[in-house]
């Protein structure tokens, strides 16, 4: 069997540790928050910001805080902890979409980091006229359902199987919508592999170094979420790679690079 059809696991052990540098990537969001706030500005239209698994707004409060400093009216969900999907639950993000469109008048960004992800993909399908963008940060919505660390806590906050969710396999295919899925290799709770959008002319994939629960707040990823919602709106393009005299490329490997290979080409060990 080949590395293209093997069964993709959940992440190592090492690291699943190694997610304590979620909070060397809060130290170094503020470390580096004038830097931030030089990143392209917003035209003030507004963004859902949506929690993972058992987080809350609380999670989300610096990327959102970051966002508002770049002139944007960011968001966040008002449902608590994010307990996957219970009655209601799905409802409720329409309705605040719904809210904010007509608050607004303009189409609404979404940013959803991992579980809220999955629901920010499937909200834009049941209303694509009210969204602009998908911006997912580390969301296994193409992974089997245990392909992940957090399985067992899934199946106990939301009281179903992980195998439970309905339309799993239509849920993989790209939103209707322009999408940017950012991940990376060294996510500790979720595979990296199922967390990248179909290629297609809307979708597109955003490599970078960090934890699971440091991709709301780690510099570098915040970074291109911001650089994604200044697409000016109905003028996507992908993300450029290029630029800062290289920097881009090293802070961005190419995403289409195999399993197993590093950001300079060098073999490393899955």
């Amino acid at each position: 069997m080949d590395r293209e059809t093997e069964p993709v696991e959940p992440p190592s052990r090492l690291l699943l540790a190694l997610e304590m540098r979620g909070i060397w990537e809060l130290q170094a969001f503020f470390a580096t928050y004038p830097l931030l706030r030089q990143a392209p500005r917003g035209d003030g239209h507004p963004v859902l910001v949506l929690p993972g698994l058992a987080a809350s707004d609380v999670s989300t409060r610096p990327l959102r805080t970051l966002l508002k400093d770049l002139g944007y009216a960011a968001h966040g969900w008002k449902q608590g902890s994010n307990h996957g999907p219970h009655p209601g639950v799905e409802p409720g993000i329409d309705e605040r979409l719904a809210e904010l469109f007509a608050r607004y008048q303009r189409k609404v960004s979404l940013i959803g980091w991992s579980l809220g992800g999955v629901f920010a993909r499937e909200a834009s399908r049941r209303a694509p006229s009210l969204v602009r963008q998908v911006i997912t940060l580390g969301s296994p919505f193409a992974n089997e359902p245990k392909a992940s660390n957090a399985w067992q806590l899934y199946e106990t906050l939301s009281g179903q199987r992980a195998e439970d969710w309905p339309g799993r396999e239509a849920m993989k295919l790209p939103p209707p919508v322009p999408s940017t899925a950012i991940y990376s290799r060294s996510d500790g709770i979720v595979a990296w592999q199922g967390c990248r959008e179909q290629e297609s002319a809307t979708t597109e994939n955003i490599e970078v170094e960090s934890s699971h629960s440091g991709l709301g707040h780690n510099p570098v990823a915040l970074y291109a979420v911001a650089d994604r919602l200044a697409m000016p709106e109905d003028a996507w393009q992908p993300f450029d790679r290029s630029g800062w005299s290289g920097l881009r490329r090293l802070l961005y490997p190419d995403p289409r690079r195999p399993a197993g290979v590093s950001v300079d080409g060098a073999p490393f060990a899955a």
